[in-house]
Formats: C-alpha cells, sequence, structure tokens
C-alpha cells in the first residue's frame, strides 16, 4: 500500500478528512489491516481504530476476519464496500447530458448520453430529463433509490458552488441565475454537487488523468469554449467571485472591448475555439485555390491537414499556438504550475500540442511541463465523482454535537 500524508485540521474537520483519506487508502490497497492503514496514514493506531468504527457503522467498510500472521496476533482485515450505494456523475452540454454512475469505489456501473437535440432545454425540462434517466439508471443496475447517495453535476457555465446556483449558460433556454442544486437534490433525494464543467476537468484529470498526484497544475480546454480548471494545492481554485479560469475573457492587444461583459463571448473563444479555426479556414481559401474542394471541413480536419502539413492549415495552427503558449507564460508567471494540461478537441490536438512545446523550448523562467487530456476519457464526469467520493463522510456519518 502505498504511504499518503492525511492533513492535519481543526477537530470539527478532522473527523471527515480522516474518514476520507482512510477510505481513500481502502479503495486503492484493497483488503488490510488496520496496521496496514497506520502505516500507510501516518495517524496514530487509536485515531484509525476510531475512524475505521465510525465507517463500520456508516457500513462504509466490511470486516472480512483473520487475516494471516507473521507470527503475531492474526490482524483483523478489512475492506471498502463498494456495493454499499452508487454515485452518479451528470454533465450538460449545449447538445447533450452525459450520465456515469460508479460504486464506491469509484468502478464504472453504467454509462450513457442523452441528445438534446428537438427537446426543450430550460432548467425545469433538464432537471426533468436527469430525474427519468436516473431512474433508468438505477433500474438497470437493479439499485433501490436509497441507494444513489450523491449527485454530481458539471455546468459549462460560472457557478456558486457554496449555494449550488449557475449563473448563466446562453447556450440553453432561461438558464440565468438557476438553484440548479435545489432543484436537483428533490429530484434526485441525496446530496447535489454542482461545478463548472473545466473545473470538473481539472479535478478528473487529478483523480485518474494526466495530472494524478500533481497538486499544482491548471487545465486548459480549448474546443467549442475556452476555459482554464486551477488546481492549486491539491484543490480546486475557484476565486472570490468563482470566475477564477475564466481565460475566454483574457485581454487581447489591440482587439479587446474596454468593459468585459459575461452576456458576450470572449475574445479568446472567437480566435482560438473550433469556429475560429473554421473562420482562419475560410479566410485563407478566399485567397488561395488550394483546398477550393474541401467545402465540408470542421475544425478537426483543418488540424489534421496541418499535421499532414497543408500549408494553409500550418499557418493557422502555428498562429493560434501562440496565442496558447502566449496564453501559458502568462499563466505559469502568476502561478507557477508544474504541470499544464490542455483538453478539449482542439486543445488536446497532437499538432497543436506539438507546436506550443515549439513555441516554449528555450524558456528559462516558470518553465512546466505540457501533457495532453487522455483521450476519452470524459474527465468531467470522472471530476464529478471524485467531488462525491470526497463528500462521502460527511453524508453519512453523524454530525458531531456543538
Amino acid at each position: 500500500m502505498k504511504k499518503r500524508s492525511i492533513p492535519i485540521g481543526r477537530p470539527s474537520v478532522l473527523r471527515y478528512t480522516n474518514a476520507h483519506g482512510i477510505l481513500k487508502l481502502l479503495r486503492e490497497g484493497g483488503t488490510c489491516s488496520r496496521a496496514d492503514l497506520v502505516r500507510a496514514s501516518g495517524l496514530s493506531a487509536p485515531t484509525v481504530t476510531n475512524v475505521v468504527k465510525d465507517l463500520l457503522s456508516a457500513d462504509l467498510v466490511e470486516p472480512l476476519g483473520e487475516g494471516p500472521s507473521s507470527g503475531g496476533r492474526p490482524p483483523d482485515m478489512l475492506r471498502s464496500k463498494a456495493e454499499r450505494g452508487c454515485l452518479l456523475a451528470v454533465e450538460i452540454t449545449a447538445r447533450n447530458i452525459s450520465f456515469l454512475l460508479t460504486d464506491l469505489n469509484g468502478s464504472e456501473l453504467d454509462r450513457m448520453e442523452v441528445s438534446l437535440a428537438k427537446k426543450k432545454t430550460t432548467p425545469e425540462a433538464i432537471c426533468s430529463l436527469i430525474g427519468e434517466e436516473l431512474k433508468g439508471l438505477l433500474r438497470r443496475q437493479m439499485k433501490s433509490r436509497d441507494r444513489l447517495l450523491a449527485l454530481g453535476v458539471g455546468v459549462p457555465a460560472i457557478t456558486n458552488v457554496d449555494e449550488g446556483n449557475v449563473l448563466l449558460i446562453s447556450t440553453l433556454d432561461g438558464w440565468s441565475s438557476v438553484p440548479l442544486r435545489a432543484m436537483l437534490s428533490k429530484i434526485a433525494g441525496c446530496p447535489v454537487i454542482v461545478e463548472n464543467d473545466t473545473n470538473l476537468a481539472a479535478q478528473g484529470e487529478h483523480f485518474r488523468g494526466s495530472a494524478q498526484g500533481v497538486k499544482d497544475f491548471v487545465f486548459i480546454n480549448i474546443g467549442t469554449n475556452v476555459g482554464a480548471g486551477i488546481f492549486l494545492d491539491g484543490r480546486i481554485h475557484h476565486g472570490a467571485e468563482w470566475s477564477a479560469g475564466e481565460i475566454a475573457y483574457l485581454r487581447l492587444p489591440s482587439i479587446s472591448r474596454r468593459q468585459l461583459t459575461i452576456h458576450e463571448f470572449g475574445e479568446l473563444e472567437s480566435v482560438l475555439t473550433s469556429r475560429g479555426i473554421l473562420k482562419s479556414w475560410s479566410a485563407a481559401r478566399s485567397k488561395s485555390s488550394r483546398g477550393a474542394g474541401k467545402t465540408e471541413l470542421d475544425a478537426l480536419d483543418v488540424l489534421n491537414l496541418a499535421q499532414e502539413g497543408d500549408g494553409s492549415a500550418v499557418k493557422i495552427v502555428r498562429h493560434h499556438s501562440e496565442i496558447v503558449a502566449d496564453i501559458i507564460v502568462n499563466l505559469s508567471l502568476i502561478l507557477n504550475p508544474g504541470l499544464i494540461v490542455l483538453g478539449g478537441e482542439i486543445g488536446s490536438h497532437p499538432v497543436l500540442i506539438d507546436f506550443v512545446q515549439k513555441q516554449l523550448e528555450g524558456g528559462e523562467f516558470a518553465v512546466t511541463k505540457i501533457a495532453s487530456s487522455l483521450p476519452e476519457q470524459r474527465a468531467v464526469l470522472w471530476g464529478c465523482i471524485s467531488l462525491a467520493l470526497e463528500a462521502l463522510p460527511s453524508v453519512l456519518l453523524p454530525q458531531p454535537a456543538l
């Protein structure tokens, strides 16, 4: 079992912090003894005994009897009781809603996706749809509603995580100041976590992606939108008004508006996204007869052409990579992260990453590593599951007396 330091905090926080740490060790280590947990956590034997007692009372761990002895008294073995319940992750986008159901070890049980084409997309309609699909997922897995212990939801918007309110989703109908957590809590009957999707992608990369074990990193998503999830000291950094990482609104020389408004796209979204690449490609085609027959290209096609050496596509991607490299340098100078993870259909493309790395070669100050988000990882969904796993002790253990 890998040794892990479990943080120490105020007495009111210690119980849940320690329980979360012990559960994580049990998930990763499988069957083990209390002595194993003491060695791996760095906690005292009495503390581990008390934590295990709490977890046993919450039915989160299961005693397995005596294990093999190395000469003394046989140790009492334990395991994480993954079948005790399940967790649901939901990702809402302009086009579809994705679902991921796992057990309490974070192992996948079911996954599905529902298109929003020709469907109502008001908050009420989306919540109703989530409720219907939730029923179907639990039915397929033969689990009762009370087995769903937490629901995590990712949305493409600035989100007040404390209150569970979504500020604005301009691509869906009526999504302005939506109390999404309150709405879904009534439907799901369990605690609900609402978070910005890019922040969740960063959490997912830390949980089981390219940033595992990295405490300070930035996830940059470039696709139909642009955004960053900032991870500092092992946790998502939200900022004073929940807008940390909204890099789409970064100022660009000579073209930025004097005032920023959340109801309009930021300049980076008009330049770096799929729309920006196609706009550049159309402009290049209008100046050259080359590629005149390639009228049905999407942004990925342009990136693939650049990878094949097409001159016009190479020029476009090189220009975009210069902007991305500038963003990375600026973030590195301000935050000095150990890693930048590039994700999204544009950001994770090998040709863009290759060009960005070449742009950064030779830098001697605030140098950071660049990695690609793992393909088909669905980092937003796994970020939801990661946060739900962290929340389990506070959900299932009794509240301490005041």
